[in-house]
C-alpha cells in the first residue's frame, strides 16, 4: 500500500516506522541473523552493516520506500541474490538495504514475439526454465544462476559463457521498469525492437550497479531452442592456436559457435586433483585447451558435421594436437562440469588473487604471456590460472599462491599484482573488469586507469539522477574528494 508523506521534516526513526508499514510485517527485518547472510560477499572481502533490512513485494512498494529514504536523506543499497564479486550490493551501517528476492514473478512470456517478461527478483535458472517451457532459450548463463537473479544480472551487466553467440546482458533486454532515486517509478517496459526516439535510457541502468535507479522488471529476448548442439574439448598447439581455431569454428559452423573457452592446464589439473568426479578427457597432458560449442536451431542443422569437419582440418594444420566430441548429453555435461570445477577447486589451492579482465580477442595470448612472465617474476613460485571466455576476449586470470607460503602474506600482495595484470591489460587496450564490475573492489582502479572525460561524464549523470547521492553511495564512483 502507499502511504503519503506530509511535507513536514520527520526523523529516521519515522522514517524507518513508515517503511514498515508499507512492506508489512514480512517485507522488513532488523534481526542480525536474519540479515546476516545479506550482509557479506560471495568472496568473503567486503563485511558490512545496515539500519533496516527491506523486502518488497511489488515495484509500487519500492517506489515507496525510496521516497521516504529521498525526503529522510537514506542512503540505499539494493541486492539481488548477493552472488556479485565487487562488493557492489554490501552496505554500510547507515543504509537501508533493498532486497529484491521477494519480488520474483514472470510476468508475461510471449513465444511469438520471443519476449520475457521478469520481476527483478526472479532467479536467473527460472527464467532459463520458464523461457523453455515455450520452447525458446534465454540464453544468459554463469555459474551462479541457481541462486543469482535477473535485476543484479542486469545491474551488472552480466556476461558468461555465451556471450560470443548472443552478447552481454546488455544486449538481451529490450525494456525496464525502474524505480528512480526520487521514488518516481519509470515504467520502460517496451518489447521493440526498433525505438529510434531519442536517448536509450535503459542502458544507463544496465550495468549502472544500482547508483542511478533500482531495475524492478525487464522484457528480456529470447531465442529459438537449440536442437542440435555439438561439443568438443580439444587440446591447442599454443596459445596462438586458439585464435585461428576461433576463426575456423566461425566460419565452420556459419559462425555459431556458442562458445569457446581457454582452459589453460593449471586450472585443469586443480579441477582434476580436488573435485570429485572431474577427469582428464584427453590420455596426454597438454598445456592448453579449448572447450567449443555450436549449436543450431534445428536437429538437421548439420552442426555435428561441421564440427568433426571443422577438427579434422584444424588437426590437419597443426592448429590442434587431439580432441574429443561429445557424443552424449552425458558426455557433454561432462565437458562442461570440467569449465566450472576449475572455479571450484581454486579454493583448495590456499590464497587466489583473482582478476576479470579483458582484451581484444586478437590479444589474448599477448596477454597470457606477459602477464604469465611478469607475475612468476615479481613473485617466483606464483601459480597463474588463467581460463575463461577466450571467444570475447575475457579472461578469468586469478593467481594461486605459491606452494607452502601463507594465505595471509599472499593476500597481502593483492595491490601489487593486481596493478601489473592491470597495467599489461590496459596497454593492449583493455578493461580491468569485464563482466563482475566495479562496485568497491576496483574503485581506485576507476581513478587510475579510466579517462578522466569518461569519469566527468558519469559523475555528471550521477549528479543529474541523483543529486542527494542516496543510490548506492561509494559504489563504482568514488566520493568526490
Amino acid at each position: 500500500m502507499a502511504i503519503a508523506i506530509e511535507n513536514a521534516e520527520f526523523t529516521r526513526d519515522t522514517a524507518f516506522a513508515r517503511i514498515k508499514a508499507i512492506v508489512g510485517a514480512k517485507g522488513w527485518s532488523t534481526d542480525s541473523d536474519t540479515i546476516a547472510p545479506y550482509l557479506t560477499d560471495q568472496r568473503g572481502l567486503f563485511h558490512g552493516e545496515c539500519a533496516l533490512l527491506v523486502r518488497p513485494a511489488a515495484t509500487a512498494e519500492v517506489a515507496e520506500v525510496v521516497k521516504i529514504c529521498a525526503r529522510a536523506s537514506i542512503p540505499i543499497v539494493p541486492q539481488g541474490g548477493n552472488t556479485g564479486l565487487v562488493g557492489a550490493g554490501i552496505p554500510d551501517r547507515s543504509a537501508v538495504l533493498i532486497s529484491l528476492g521477494r519480488m520474483n514473478q514472470i510476468r508475461e512470456i510471449d513465444a511469438l514475439d520471443y519476449t520475457i517478461t521478469v520481476e527483478a527478483g526472479c532467479i536467473l535458472a527460472d527464467v532459463q526454465s520458464t523461457a523453455l517451457s515455450a520452447d525458446r532459450l534465454f540464453p544468459l548463463s554463469l555459474g551462479a544462476e541457481g541462486t543469482c537473479q535477473i535485476g543484479g544480472n542486469l545491474s551488472t551487466n552480466a556476461g558468461g559463457v555465451n556471450v560470443l553467440r548472443y552478447g552481454n546482458a546488455r544486449e538481451l533486454v529490450l525494456g525496464l521498469e525502474v524505480v528512480l532515486p526520487d521514488g518516481r517509478i519509470w515504467n520502460g517496459l517496451k518489447r521493440l525492437r526498433k525505438d529510434n526516439t531519442g536517448y536509450d535510457l535503459k542502458q544507463l541502468y544496465i550495468g549502472g550497479e544500482g547508483t542511478l535507479g533500482i531495475i524492478t522488471a525487464a522484457v528480456c529476448k529470447l531465442f529459438p531452442n537449440p536442437k542440435d548442439i555439438q561439443t568438443a574439448f580439444v587440446a591447442l598447439r599454443d596459445l596462438d592456436a586458439a585464435l585461428e581455431l576461433l576463426s575456423r569454428s566461425k566460419s565452420a559452423s556459419g559462425d555459431r559457435v556458442t562458445s569457446f573457452e581457454l582452459i589453460c592446464r593449471q586450472p585443469l589439473a586443480s579441477a582434476i586433483q580436488f573435485v570429485h568426479g572431474v577427469r582428464d578427457p584427453l590420455e596426454e597432458v597438454y598445456e592448453e585447451y579449448a572447450l567449443i560449442e555450436f549449436s543450431g536451431a534445428s536437429t538437421n542443422s548439420g552442426m555435428q558435421d561441421a564440427m568433426e569437419s571443422m577438427l579434422a582440418d584444424a588437426y590437419e594444420t597443426g592448429e590442434i594436437v587431439d580432441a574429443t566430441i561429445a557424443q552424449s548429453d552425458a558426455q557433454r555435461s561432462e565437458l562442461w562440469r570440467i569449465r566450472e570445477a576449475v572455479v571450484e577447486a581454486q579454493a583448495f589451492e590456499g590464497g587466489s588473487i583473482k582478476n576479470d579482465v579483458s582484451v581484444p580477442v586478437s590479444r589474448v595470448p599477448a596477454f597470457i604471456r606477459q602477464a604469465n612472465s611478469a607475475i612468476t617474476t615479481l613473485m617466483p613460485g606464483a601459480r597463474p590460472v588463467a581460463f575463461g571466455h577466450c571467444g570475447d576476449g575475457n579472461i578469468h586470470y586469478n593467481i594461486a599462491q605459491p606452494i607452502g607460503m601463507e594465505k595471509e602474506a599472499f593476500i597481502k600482495e593483492w595491490g601489487p599484482i593486481t596493478k601489473t595484470v592491470y597495467d599489461i591489460v590496459v596497454s593492449l587496450g583493455g578493461s580491468f573488469s569485464a563482466e563482475h564490475g566495479v562496485g568497491q573492489l576496483k574503485l581506485a582502479e576507476m581513478d587510475r586507469y579510466k579517462d578522466v572525460l569518461e569519469l566527468d561524464m558519469m559523475r555528471k549523470l550521477k549528479d543529474a539522477l541523483d543529486p542527494a547521492g542516496i543510490m548506492n553511495p561509494g559504489k563504482m564512483l568514488a566520493p568526490r574528494s
